[in-house]
């Protein structure tokens, strides 16, 4: 089999490895988020054309107080600035999935300014960035606005109108952590994609532990119901 052309992942145990080793869930948000470009680089080096990075669900914004909520705004803020010429060099193209609304101005801002300044891009990687993100919200904003083309409601139309639609579904979702569930993250997208959890949190989730994945996802046999 093949290498994936998609790989989802949910960054889970930040917080938790933070208090783990600085008693500071914000210091585990800090090393998390720098993890991620271990795993860009390593998509990049194997020619995996698409990542979605599961970032803050809506849940996570309306729940968690509001002290960490704010450090999680300012990481993300500061991560971008200091990436987006990065982003650029190496032909990534930037596209934050989710709901706009709740969100501070300047999160919009950079948010947006991210997604022009990469999407004219020939690019290399596509990465996709779940933030303040519901997936049973997206397929209910999908099934509001395909009410208003007034096409045919089936799977296929809807699926035309969901954040990803320009691109395949994930082979591989992975989520670190230790918890076995999809926590409203692609659920429409994940109806066929093989799914590896794994007990290590995120910060300790290197390019090695993504490679093993890969090599026992190129070993099964997908059916896709047949």
């Amino acid at each position: 089999m093949k290498s994936p052309n998609h790989i989802a992942i949910i960054m889970d145990g930040n917080g938790r490895w933070g208090i783990k080793n600085y008693k500071s869930r914000l210091i585990g948000h800090e090393f998390g988020i720098k993890n991620t470009k271990n795993i860009i680089n390593y998509c990049l080096e194997h020619k995996i054309n698409n990542i979605t990075l599961f970032a803050l669900s809506s849940d996570n914004l309306k729940k968690r107080s509001k002290k960490e909520i704010q450090n999680l705004f300012a990481l993300l803020e500061n991560y971008l600035k200091k990436n987006i010429q990065f982003f650029k060099e190496k032909k990534i193209k930037l596209n934050f999935i989710g709901e706009n609304t709740n969100l501070p101005i300047k999160i919009k801002a950079i948010l947006k300014r991210c997604s022009n300044e990469t999407k004219l891009l020939k690019n290399k990687l596509l990465m996709n960035i779940a933030f303040n993100y519901s997936s049973k919200q997206e397929i209910s904003n999908s099934c509001k606005q395909l009410a208003k083309s007034q096409k045919p409601i089936n799977q296929k139309n809807i699926a035309k109108y969901l954040y990803t639609a320009k691109i395949k579904d994930p082979e591989i979702l992975i989520r670190t952590g230790g918890y076995s569930r999809l926590s409203d993250f692609l659920l429409w997208q994940c109806s066929y994609t093989e799914i590896f959890f794994v007990k290590k949190l995120w910060p300790d989730f290197k390019s090695k532990d993504l490679d093993l994945i890969i090599k026992k996802f190129k070993k099964l046999k997908r059916k896709f119901g047949s």
